[in-house]
């Protein structure tokens, strides 16, 4: 009989975490997150727990009439850390144009939940992070 792993896909989680952010259905989107969850937004601000992130994705997301997120990439690095790089775009109202950024993040997980996120407007800097935290953590 072939054992077969019980830790959840982390790419396939945070892919519909995102595209439930996309439908602005937040309560799916944060599923994703455990109860003692950190969302640092370096330059920013520092959210803990799900309801301080879940406002701070309402509040950015609603300055927007449209607004869309895409995983451009990720990867696990194992020992609980992945990179993962999102593009952010989206359209003020009473706006013809497109505001567009992407960033790098590094999430920690634990039994399948993102318990921490750091993001940086570098994605290279945020590559070199993420593989440092996961030779740590190794």
């Amino acid at each position: 009989m072939t054992e077969q792993s019980t830790t959840p896909d982390l790419e396939e989680a945070l892919r519909g975490s995102v595209k439930a952010f996309n439908r602005r259905d937040f309560d799916a989107a944060m599923a994703l997150y455990a109860p003692n969850a950190v969302w640092d937004a370096r330059g920013v601000g520092v959210y803990e727990g799900p309801e301080a992130i879940r406002g701070f994705f309402e509040a950015w997301q609603g300055s927007y009439e449209v607004f869309e997120r895409v995983l451009e990439e990720f990867r696990d690095l194992n020992n609980g850390v992945t990179l993962f790089v999102v593009r952010m775009r989206g359209r003020l109202p009473g706006s013809s144009g497109l505001v567009e950024q992407r960033f790098g993040a590094v999430g920690t997980w634990s039994h399948g939940l993102l318990e921490r996120v750091t993001t940086y407007s570098d994605i290279d800097e945020a590559r070199a992070a993420a593989a440092r935290l996961a030779q740590e953590r190794g």
